[in-house]
């Protein structure tokens, strides 16, 4: 359990930015190198390639080198979890907020 927490919140760090998001949303079109994910970004490369490795440890992208080229795509695995959790917690809170308004409508009908 305690693996799967720390996937999970591996996940949540890797979304947590928005170059990451980028990212991930391009890889969803296919695999791509290095130098077509960091076109778009005005960073320095070592700079890039740190969110590549962060994406790399949470298992959300893999890489494979051919060349002197290295290829990412995207492993939707990591992120079907992070869609249960959320679908999990979300029901939860559903279930509490209908609660409240449930309680909430009788006091006030009690009022009246």
């Amino acid at each position: 359990m305690k693996s799967r927490s720390q996937a999970l919140s591996k996940v949540f760090y890797a979304l947590s930015d928005p170059t990451r998001r980028a990212v991930l949303k391009h890889l969803g079109s296919g695999p791509a190198s290095v130098s077509e994910l960091a076109q778009p970004f005005d960073m320095a490369l070592p700079s890039f390639l740190q969110h590549l490795q962060v994406l790399e440890i949470s298992k959300l992208v893999r890489s494979k080198k051919a060349g002197r080229i290295r290829t990412y795509q995207l492993t939707p695995d990591p992120l079907l979890a992070a869609e249960s959790w959320i679908s999990a917690q979300r029901t939860s809170w559903e279930k509490r907020l209908n609660q409240l308004d449930n309680y909430l409508k009788e006091m006030k009908e009690k009022k009246l």
